[in-house]
């Protein structure tokens, strides 16, 4: 009994060291499979990062490369290029205005020109055609019976007194047709309370000429164009302060307002 008891201790020291054996191998050959497993697994571990890096290098260089075609073709940037467009479109713009302003100001200066040119051509056509004064005729057949008087005295046998005269008598019968003088326009038909019923007609270049002592006017009317020769009225006693006198014509003439002698202008 003894001796199987001694056997048993010494058994079991066996058993356990092999165990021990074995686990310590199996711890080293798991550390030395987790070692390998480690450096591969960690080498490709390198590998990847290395091309990732390569990779991104690549992309960078690529972005870098993209932006800087796409900010010289567009200007650098957005703004920068936005800007450059609308200096451009100013540029344009000015141009285009100065152009006009000068294609304008030539027109004027045309305008002008031919302006100038068709006053002076109206002002030297206005001289060239200067309107001749009237040329006047006899108003009625007969003898002067008194004549223009404007700057001496002559004897009135209706008022008996002497006085001037500012224009001539026309000896002739009642009724007898007056003409006009000259071409014209009758400016009025009145009764005068001294010259009686009166026609005043003018002329141009200032002219009027006046039909006094009338008995009528029933030929032509206020405003009316006539031509020389043409009827206007019959020969009265109308006139006040010369109804003592024979039948006749109290005929005036007046240049610019002022009386001048009638015989001077008369074609008889």
């Amino acid at each position: 009994m003894r001796r199987e008891n001694r056997r048993r201790p010494v058994e079991e020291g066996i058993d356990g060291k092999k165990m021990l054996y074995i686990t310590g191998s199996v711890l080293a050959i798991a550390i030395i499979v987790f070692v390998i497993t480690f450096l591969i697994y960690g080498n490709k571990l390198s590998s990847n990062s290395s091309q990732l890096a390569k990779s991104k290098n690549n992309n960078t260089i690529g972005n870098l490369v993209a932006v800087e075609e796409t900010s010289t073709s567009f200007g650098k940037n957005v703004n920068e290029a936005q800007e450059e467009q609308t200096n451009d479109e100013n540029t344009d713009k000015i141009a285009v205005n100065t152009s006009q302003i000068l294609e304008s100001e030539k027109d004027t200066k045309k305008d002008t020109t031919t302006n100038s040119q068709k006053d002076n051509g109206t002002t030297s056509s206005k001289t060239t055609e200067k309107i001749k004064d009237p040329e006047f005729k006899m108003p009625v057949e007969g003898e002067i019976m008194k004549e223009f008087a404007n700057n001496k005295l002559v004897y009135s046998n209706t008022l008996d007194v002497w006085a001037t005269h500012n224009g001539i008598d026309i000896k002739a019968d009642k009724t007898t047709v007056v003409t006009a003088s000259a071409d014209g326009k009758v400016a009025s038909i009145k009764n005068d309370p001294r010259y009686g019923l009166t026609i005043i007609i003018e002329h141009v270049n200032g002219y009027k000429t006046v039909y006094a002592n009338l008995l009528s006017a029933e030929f032509v009317v206020e405003g009316e164009e006539i031509k020389q020769g043409q009827s206007i009225g019959t020969i009265g006693n109308s006139a006040a302060f010369e109804v003592s006198d024979e039948p006749h014509l109290h005929f005036e003439l007046l240049k610019d307002n002022e009386q001048q002698d009638p015989e001077l202008y008369l074609k008889k």
